[in-house]
């Protein structure tokens, strides 16, 4: 999981008594604060990359607050600064908005309005900072990491794995449920083997129609069949020095089940219309979303056939299942999104990403890729997960405290959006202390950017 320090936030303000003052109101709100009397002294806090939101008083002594915003952009176009106006500096406030500023308040303020300003302002530097260091470790990465993109421990032991296996000339039965990316681990086995100077042929097993299957496998010679004009090399020949990935291969039918064992044991084929024998060096990687082994106990599925690809195994995670990737998997795939349809990656907010943390993937890692290719594209009315408009269906099961604690947040985000997130006004229409209201705000999880 991301390694991103606590938020600062940097007050500077001239004022002794207002500085000690907000720095206490912040501080009671749960932040952490360093203050400053001047621009000269905070400086050196400022950095690109720096877990800090700047708080500073727009008239101050040398460097103005309005001056030093100008500089901090030039560092880091991405760090909060939250300028604070008196009466009178308005239009100047609004200038330093259009010229880069996150947010101005005008004294007086109150501690709940300050408060829910930082705390806006510090969600959206800590998103910013962890796509940052997604960024960074995508760029990184290099080889297997990043074709197997994953920091989890399900991961790390799929890529041991294959790194193991690839060395190696042993047939390999991956299995994995659909969107899990089992060809994506196939063609890795591939391109990490001493085989990969040769090709890498994929069949989808349960597209191949008994009929045409002696041909599609094997190959024929010309006149062979009526409509065989010309010589044809198949799958397992076109393989031949390098890997043959059967895809979905608990679909195959048992006829070709039978063929397909003998080509195996053999290590040989013969195209249709021939009686010679062609040496075959091929790699089996096959692949199940079954498990196949129960199936030749059914009799769904040729236990001789199974015996004979099953020498190593590849077990792939469900996206459920190693939850701490789905970050950097988004991040990974929303900039391929990007790159591709020529716009940038709109900012994350912190309830999308709790969306995308709660969801249970049912696609999985192929889903996943469709839903930040919408995020990118911006599609009106699209939810980030679940489709359009419809009830999630996907979402992981909820317990009766879950449902109540869901309720409860909806109830106080509608009122703190009519109350344009006055949370003194709000605490009185919900009829509930403002602390109260506070330790809901933050036991839930609220962001301003869900009532503003």
């Amino acid at each position: 999981m991301s390694t991103l320090a606590t938020i600062h936030v940097l007050l500077v303000d001239d004022d002794e008594d207002v500085r000690e003052s907000t720095a206490q109101a912040l501080q009671l709100a749960g932040f952490q604060v360093l203050s400053f009397e001047s621009v000269e002294a905070a400086r050196s806090h400022i950095r690109s990359g720096a877990p800090v939101v700047v708080v500073s008083d727009v008239k101050l002594p040398g460097v103005s607050g309005a001056d030093w915003l100008p500089q901090i952009r030039a560092i880091d176009p991405e760090l909060p600064v939250i300028l604070v106006t008196g009466h009178g500096h308005i239009a100047m406030a609004v200038a330093a908005m259009r010229e880069g500023a996150y947010d101005f308040i005008e004294k007086p303020f109150t501690r709940e309005r300050l408060a829910a300003i930082v705390r806006h302002a510090v969600e959206r530097r800590q998103l910013a900072l962890q796509v940052r260091e997604l960024r960074d470790a995508l760029e990184n990465w290099h080889g297997i990491q990043a074709a197997l993109i994953g920091r989890s421990a399900e991961m790390q032991l799929v890529r041991r794995t294959v790194m193991t296996l690839a060395e190696t000339s042993a047939d390999v039965l991956i299995y994995g449920e659909t969107g899990t990316g089992k060809e994506l681990v196939a063609r890795c086995l591939h391109e990490h083997s001493e085989r990969r100077r040769k090709n890498f042929v994929p069949i989808n097993c349960g597209g191949l129609p008994e009929n045409l299957v002696d041909s599609e496998l094997f190959g024929h010679e010309a006149g062979a069949f009526t409509s065989a004009h010309k010589l044809r090399v198949g799958k397992f020949e076109h393989a031949d020095g390098g890997t043959l990935f059967l895809d979905e291969i608990e679909s195959m039918p048992m006829g070709v089940q039978v063929k397909l064992l003998r080509a195996l044991q053999e290590r040989s084929i013969e195209r249709i219309g021939s009686n010679k024998a062609i040496p075959v060096d091929c790699r089996i990687v096959a692949a199940s979303k079954s498990d196949l082994k129960e199936l030749s106990d059914q009799q769904k599925f040729r236990a001789d056939l199974y015996y004979r690809i099953g020498v190593a195994f590849i077990e792939l995670p469900p996206l459920r299942e190693r939850r701490e990737d789905i970050p950097l998997l988004f991040e990974h795939f929303s900039l391929l999104a990007a790159s591709r349809y020529g716009r940038a990656a709109p900012p994350l907010t912190s309830a999308q990403l709790a969306d995308l943390m709660a969801y249970a993937w049912p696609g999985n890692v192929r889903e996943l890729r469709n839903v930040a290719d919408r995020f990118v594209l911006g599609l009106p009315g699209e939810r980030l997960t679940g489709g359009r408009g419809a009830d999630d269906a996907h979402a992981l099961p909820r317990s009766l405290p879950q449902q109540v604690e869901s309720f409860e947040r909806s109830v106080i985000v509608e009122m703190m959006r009519r109350h344009h997130g006055d949370q003194p006004a709000t605490s009185q229409a919900l009829g509930i202390p403002r602390q109260t209201l506070h330790d809901k705000l933050k036991k839930l999880a609220i962001s301003a950017d869900e009532f503003r």
